[in-house]
């Protein structure tokens, strides 16, 4: 892909501002850290619960993304977003609430509690932030074989789904269901949370190839189905485990996550993202 605009303002960077100390108290660390055996792990259901933190970590604005360009295709990523978003939301009569993307190494606080890198991307609902450490798309490319800057977009464009699900009530009323569901009722509608971020991103890609400042490239949208596909819970815990426990499922199949970016994309059309009443796959 190539963004060829101003990129987002948006974005925070406490990367070497000494802000990457986590202060994993309370078992938040073992938490984090069994999580991040699975990658893209959405900390909407979890770290909310956590206690907010008040340590503050230095944030550096207005760097110059010239001399970094992995900043400059982050915040071009984001940007495109915030215009599809924008435009969503529009014709849904509400207003887009612009999320803010940090960047951190290490480790990080967040108004959801500390996290580290271990952890992967993460959107924190507490202060409507996604959280990356840049990092984590070396791990993308040479752990889970998703090469590519359109793998790297699918995942900043997932976890502002995410955001999108906070801003409409989404994300909440799951959480509020979890109060009266079994470990397993509840992993189902985890998953199809999850698969809805997938649509939300694949919507954005049909919406982002018509924006002025955007194109898409040979290749693309396969490089985000790869990322898809190697990110689903079957694969990561055969991987992990050789087993496979559906139960445990809390983002879907990688069947199930490239059928719903792939909806996203060639539908276009948000009202056909709802996974929570769908018998497909």
């Amino acid at each position: 892909m190539q963004w060829f605009g101003k990129g987002s303002d948006n974005v925070e960077d406490s990367r070497g501002s000494g802000g990457g100390k986590v202060a994993l108290g309370g078992g938040v660390g073992i938490i984090i850290v069994i999580i991040g055996l699975f990658f893209g792990e959405d900390l909407t259901g979890l770290v909310s619960q956590l206690p907010v933190t008040t340590e503050q970590t230095n944030v550096k604005r207005g760097s110059s993304d010239a001399d970094d360009p992995e900043k400059k295709f982050v915040a071009g990523v984001l940007k495109s977003t915030e215009q599809v978003w924008v435009a969503q939301f529009d014709q849904l009569g509400l207003q887009y609430q612009h999320p803010t993307l940090r960047l951190f190494e290490d480790g990080i606080q967040t108004a959801c509690g500390g996290a580290s890198s271990a952890v992967g991307p993460f959107y924190c609902p507490g202060d409507n932030k996604v959280y990356i450490d840049l990092s984590f798309f070396e791990e993308l490319k040479t752990r889970f074989g998703a090469a590519g800057d359109f793998a790297q977009a699918y995942v900043i464009a997932h976890e502002v789904g995410h955001h999108v699900q906070n801003l409409l009530g989404t994300s909440e009323k799951v959480q509020n269901a979890r109060r009266r569901l079994s470990e397993k009722e509840y992993n189902k509608l985890s998953v199809m949370l999850e698969l809805q971020a997938d649509f939300y991103a694949g919507l954005w890609a049909h919406h982002a190839q018509n924006l002025k400042d955007f194109r898409l490239d040979a290749g693309d949208i396969e490089e985000a189905l790869t990322a898809a596909n190697a990110i689903g819970d079957d694969k990561l815990q055969k991987q992990a485990t050789g087993e496979v426990v559906p139960d445990s499922f809390t983002h879907g199949t990688s069947a199930q996550r490239m059928y719903w970016f792939k909806k996203g994309f060639e539908s276009g059309d948000f009202k056909q993202g709802d996974t929570f009443n769908t018998n497909q796959l």
